[in-house]
């Protein structure tokens, strides 16, 4: 399954018309030791580039945005006791939130891994 990532260190797995989203290993080391996280509600509708939630750490507090357009299907609340798991496993069990997606052409808008390095380096 490939990982896709936007500018505002958002990765993106599409699994059949559902994506799940969360933040990157390198946006969750920036932010440091992540203290809470604020999740988009189940049924909510996204376009691209809305704010779908809040993730906070020791050092600042950022949003976290919907790199696609979708409805809010599945969120994980496991997050809410164990905020960590970001930093433990950001592309991983850290995931955030999973969209039924609107509109599969926006993920060729998104960086594959290398381009994503890249910027990341920039």
């Amino acid at each position: 399954m490939t990982t896709r990532y936007s500018k505002e260190h958002e990765w993106v797995r599409v699994e059949g018309d559902t994506a799940t989203i969360g933040i990157s290993v390198h946006a969750a080391s920036e932010l440091g030791d992540v203290v809470f996280v604020e999740l988009p509600e189940p049924g909510k509708k996204l376009e691209k580039g809305d704010e779908a939630g809040v993730v906070e750490s020791v050092k600042a507090a950022s949003e976290v945005y919907s790199p696609l357009s979708g409805e809010v299907v599945e969120v994980n609340a496991a997050l809410e006791a164990a905020p960590q798991t970001v930093n433990e496993a950001a592309e991983g069990e850290g995931w955030f939130f999973k969209l039924k997606l609107s509109d599969k052409s926006q993920l060729d808008g998104l960086m594959d891994e290398a381009a994503y390095k890249t910027f990341c380096e920039g």
